[in-house]
């Protein structure tokens, strides 16, 4: 009876996140009480909002079945034509933003084509498109930071009245969207059918290469939002936004939850995922440890959530 119990409780991903999320935040408090101030809190909470904007478009696209390695590297190049928009061409600021979302979701289509159309592999695909697209970001902007920006598109990047960025509440807004969207409505169950079984969803009438290419363009239109509000934030074009960001975003998604096989997940456990991502690195930091400790604890983590998530599939079966 026990058994089954604890079976069923490590059935719920979110359930075994959120313990993991609590003995992490109780441990690196107790070393150093530090971790749980409003500063810390608050700083956390910025440092994620980046990547979690993001995670919102991965998460669906790895439900869907597929993956996509180009995150980073498009939001770079996003940021960058936007701000090379104003400041070069002398765009006003909503067109400019309004380019630099098209630019993403246009890279994120053509992922979703050359993957579900062509059959490529969405891993070489992405890792393909990864490589264009940072070349093409070091290629507009001649490896240089463009600045100075507009007033109105720094203004998008100042902190709210609460000391958090503006980037965080539109990360609360898009989780929440998202998870709505997966929950609640036609194409979020659409997205779990194409992901747990493929064919028995296109027999089912569903139109599965939509589907994914739906979240491919999604996903890319989220990377170009989140380097936008980084360069606001930064006040400056930097060639380097988003470097690194696409490895941090599945780790992220990985974590919370999300299954590399597709059919599971939700944007709840991403959320978690990526607190808890959060919560060991500042906690090691606090801690005086050396900071690459903190790489070695997110790798030890995700390889912990995907053995889980082999684990509860081997039990259900």
């Amino acid at each position: 009876m026990m058994e089954r119990r604890v079976r069923q409780l490590l059935a719920v991903p979110e359930l075994g996140i959120a313990f993991a999320l609590l003995f992490f935040s109780a441990l690196f408090w107790l070393i150093n009480p530090a971790l749980l101030t409003t500063g810390s809190l608050g700083a956390m909470l910025r440092a994620l909002a980046f990547v979690g904007i993001i995670a919102v478009g991965q998460t669906m696209l790895m439900i869907a079945g597929e993956l996509d390695l180009s995150v980073g590297s498009v939001a770079g190049l996003c940021a960058v034509l936007a701000s090379w928009l104003t400041k070069e061409k002398g765009w006003a600021v909503p067109p400019a933003v309004a380019a630099g979302l098209l630019a993403g979701g246009a890279v994120g289509l053509a992922n979703g084509l050359l993957a579900v159309r062509a059959r490529i592999p969405a891993f070489i695909v992405t890792l393909g498109m990864l490589y264009i697209a940072r070349g093409l970001n070091y290629l507009l902007c001649a490896g240089y930071p463009i600045y100075p920006l507009p007033a109105a598109l720094a203004g998008m990047g100042k902190a709210s009245p609460l000391g958090l960025s503006w980037a965080f509440f539109a990360f609360l807004g898009i989780a929440a969207l998202g998870q709505l969207a997966l929950a609640r409505t036609v194409y979020g169950r659409a997205i779990y059918a194409t992901g747990g079984n493929c064919e028995v969803a296109r027999l089912a009438g569903i139109r599965t290469g939509a589907v994914k290419i739906g979240c491919y363009v999604l996903t890319g239109a989220l990377a170009a939002l989140s380097g936008m509000l980084l360069m606001a934030q930064l006040n400056v074009g930097q060639p380097e936004i988003g470097a690194g960001w696409e490895l941090e975003v599945i780790a992220g998604v990985v974590i919370g939850g999300v299954s590399l096989f597709g059919g599971v997940g939700t944007i709840a456990g991403t959320v978690l995922g990526l607190l808890l991502m959060q919560v060991v690195r500042s906690g090691l930091a606090l801690s005086s440890a050396n900071t690459h400790w903190q790489t070695v604890a997110v790798g030890a983590i995700m390889i912990a959530a995907v053995g889980l998530d082999l684990w509860r599939r081997r039990a259900k079966r």
